[in-house]
């Protein structure tokens, strides 16, 4: 029953990913990505702060300014405005299609920089994988968008977050380091917004999208832990890919998208990948 609920609270946290991507989608045609990165990054930051000062946890402890949790902020703004710029952009389903291949990143970048023990079978799925990332892209053909180029930078921004988590002081809670990766977007925001001309009022209906992303966003994130935390991990992760599932949905449904056989088959293949690199590194956990 609590793998059960594990799925339940995974599945409903790659919807609610989703619906904020459908938002902020929605709204970047009334705003600047810049703009928007601001009010949802102040948003999720006030939220994600409550929360942790709800449980008795300090907002400026000194380990939250040491290296790796620097470099995790670094990567949630890399991966911010990558991905806001691409869902912008692009059709939401490639961008999310693309954002899959974060766990080959994540795997790719261990083995780098931690000399983590990748074996053949793993570097040869990461290979496939990443030859689906092309696919979906398409450099050099008809469909190919350079703006698709973002969701790529925002996978590079992920691993780069994903990898220095493995070195957060362990004093840290997911509570302040979700407040922090909100918080450095303000600043960045800001940035953009005076780059690309200032910023555009925000009307009643933008308001409801940017509430929508900042309500699902936060929800997502909570239902995504809670899944993790009930239910075994090698379960419940590959429900992860689910958010490529609803993305399209919410693409043919929403924008009226129609993904190609190109981006369709890469998109496969990505997901393919990563589930064969993570069910093999667990075999191989259970094996040592």
């Amino acid at each position: 029953m609590e793998n059960l609920r594990g799925i339940i609270m995974m599945t409903v946290s790659m919807a609610g990913f989703a619906l904020e991507d459908m938002f902020i989608k929605l709204a970047s045609e009334h705003m600047p990505v810049g703009q928007i990165m601001m009010i949802l990054g102040a948003a999720g930051a006030f939220i994600f702060f409550l929360f942790a000062r709800r449980h008795g946890l300090s907002l400026f402890a000194r380990d939250l300014f040491t290296a790796p949790v620097l470099l995790r902020n670094l990567g949630e703004i890399v991966a911010g405005v990558g991905f806001i710029t691409a869902i912008a952009l692009t059709p939401i389903s490639s961008a999310s299609a693309i954002l899959q291949a974060t766990p080959l990143a994540v795997t790719l970048g261990a083995a780098i920089v931690f000399k983590a023990q990748v074996g053949w079978r793993r570097w040869l799925a990461i290979g496939i994988g990443m030859i689906g990332v092309l696919m979906v892209v398409q450099p050099g053909l008809d469909g190919f968008q350079p703006a698709s180029l973002f969701a790529v930078i925002a996978v590079a921004g992920l691993a780069l977050r994903d990898l220095s988590v493995r070195r957060v002081p362990a004093t840290l809670s997911s509570l302040q380091l979700a407040a922090w990766g909100f918080a450095v977007l303000v600043p960045v925001g800001a940035v953009m917004l005076a780059i690309s001309g200032g910023a555009t009022p925000v009307t009643g209906q933008s308001a409801l999208y940017l509430l929508g992303a900042s309500v699902m966003g936060p929800a997502g994130y909570y239902a995504v832990v809670e899944a993790t935390r009930i239910g075994d991990v090698a379960v419940v992760t590959p429900f992860r890919y689910f958010r490529l599932l609803f993305a399209m949905i919410v693409g043919v449904t929403v924008f009226s998208e129609t993904p190609d056989v190109l981006t369709l088959t890469g998109a496969a293949i990505i997901i393919t990948s990563g589930l064969y690199t993570f069910l093999r590194e667990r075999r191989l956990l259970r094996q040592r």
